[in-house]
């Protein structure tokens, strides 16, 4: 693909957003950054890079053009999605799958002929063991069902548009920025308030972490390619323990916090043990 096209993003200002808009810059491509408070995209350090233009998700008017809108992107990075971490709202699949949904569609339905968007990993379901991409999705909380929704929406969209359809299935990322009440976040609070102890629980669940910075490279190198499409596992390929994460990040802060595991329960809406199947992200990055 050529890097002067346009790649338009969603959720420009959200966690991965921020992350990825200025590898995209790094790598040579005309980026149109999109979100619904302009003013928190003004405080981002690549506002003035880009080409930025608001919008609201849930403000589709059938009577907007929004390829036209967008200035004729040559692809979508759509990252929006709203009302995380809140994983049990009924929002997701009552409101957020299908005004994400028409958004799309209208994009595609006006010219966008290339659509890259975030999934999760969670559509699995409560599954244990290495999750491959030809698994059946067995979604158990609302946000993953209204992700998979969309995914079966999209693919019926195919029937009647012509369009390349990459679903991002990502797995854990961490970093800089993230929530504040993510565990990473919570984390690095009490490494820099210099606590004694990091309450958590048991820790022997099995996840699959990648970085901000790896996630948003990787998701950069599957949207500006054609050759591999559909889902896609965004993750690391390497199981490790929630404990092992918490003490690895610790290390490489120089950290003497100490765990007091066994304080809080397991997540209700996550397997134990499980992990991604890299394999198809492999073949992209070795081939690009």
């Amino acid at each position: 693909m050529i890097k002067s096209q346009k790649i338009l993003i969603t959720g420009a200002t959200g966690f991965i957003g921020t992350n990825l808009i200025p590898i995209l810059l790094e790598n040579g491509y005309a980026v149109v950054a999109s979100s619904r408070d302009i003013e928190k995209a003004k405080t981002q350090p690549w506002f003035k890079q880009v080409e930025y233009i608001s919008w609201t998700i849930e403000n589709n008017p059938a009577s907007i053009n929004l390829y036209n809108h967008f200035n004729q992107p040559d692809l979508l990075i759509h990252l929006a999605w709203e009302g995380l971490p809140n994983y049990a709202s009924s929002h997701h699949i009552e409101t957020n799958m299908m005004a994400n949904y028409f958004f799309c569609k209208n994009l595609i339905h006006h010219g966008l002929k290339d659509l890259t968007i975030a999934g999760t990993c969670m559509e699995y379901g409560k599954v244990n063991g290495e999750l491959y991409e030809d698994m059946p999705s067995n979604p158990s909380n609302a946000y993953a069902i209204g992700k998979v929704n969309l995914l079966n929406c999209l693919h019926a969209l195919k029937n009647q548009f012509d369009f390349d359809l990459k679903w991002l299935r990502l797995f854990y990322m961490y970093g800089e920025g993230q929530h504040k009440n993510s565990l990473y976040g919570q984390l690095m609070e009490a490494i820099k308030e210099r606590k004694e102890y990091f309450n958590m629980s048991k820790g022997d669940q099995i996840r699959d972490y990648l970085s901000i910075q790896e996630m948003a490279s990787f998701i950069m190198k599957v949207a500006v390619q054609n050759n591999i499409t559909g889902i896609i596992n965004i993750c690391s390929g390497r199981p490790i323990t929630v404990k092992s994460f918490v003490e690895t990040i610790i290390k490489q802060h120089n950290s003497s916090l100490q765990l007091n595991t066994g304080v809080f329960p397991y997540s209700e809406h996550e397997a134990m043990y499980f992990w991604g199947n890299n394999s198809k992200l492999s073949k992209i990055i070795t081939n690009e």
